[in-house]
């Protein structure tokens, strides 16, 4: 497999701009990193990403996330692995990576409500956002999953 262009040296002023949303996510949002994983590595499923797949997976797991979690995350609502704030980020997920099949309902909204400040959930519906964008670019681009090492740059 081939990446078809590397789109940070084709276009480095977007590439940036769609880092400091990145950075933001990470740094300012104040959301648990092991949540904002959770969150990048469903939408990367939900969109068959297979870099970000890779590349949040690993990440997830460097910063101690467990296998069993991780390999049950297409299935969360049929497991007992992950609590209710979780549930509702990766409800919320799901429903604005999907939003073409429901609009983010209203019940879906309200249940990320009960776990979220107004601030968390803006900052959350960017990190989904963010994700998204990144799975498209990916995908678009064909980067190439399985060389990404956390940590490394």
């Amino acid at each position: 497999m081939q990446a078809r262009l590397e789109a940070q040296k084709v276009s480095p002023a977007a590439y940036q701009a769609m880092l400091g949303l990145e950075m933001f996510v990470r740094k300012q949002s104040k959301l648990e990193p092991a949540l904002i994983q959770l969150v990048k590595v469903r939408a990367s499923q939900i969109n068959g990403c297979a870099y970000c797949i890779d590349m949040h997976s690993k990440d997830a797991r460097a910063e101690g996330e467990t296998e069993q979690r991780l390999y049950a995350l297409s299935a969360w609502e049929e497991t007992p692995f992950f609590t209710e704030r979780e549930r509702a980020a990766l409800a919320l997920t799901e429903a604005i990576t999907l939003v073409r099949e429901g609009h983010v309902p209203d019940a879906v909204y309200e249940r990320a409500k009960k776990s979220f400040s107004e601030v968390e959930l803006v900052n959350l519906t960017m990190a989904i956002i963010t994700i998204n964008g990144w799975n498209r670019l990916a995908i678009t681009f064909r980067f190439v999953p399985g060389e990404y090492q956390p940590g490394r740059k």
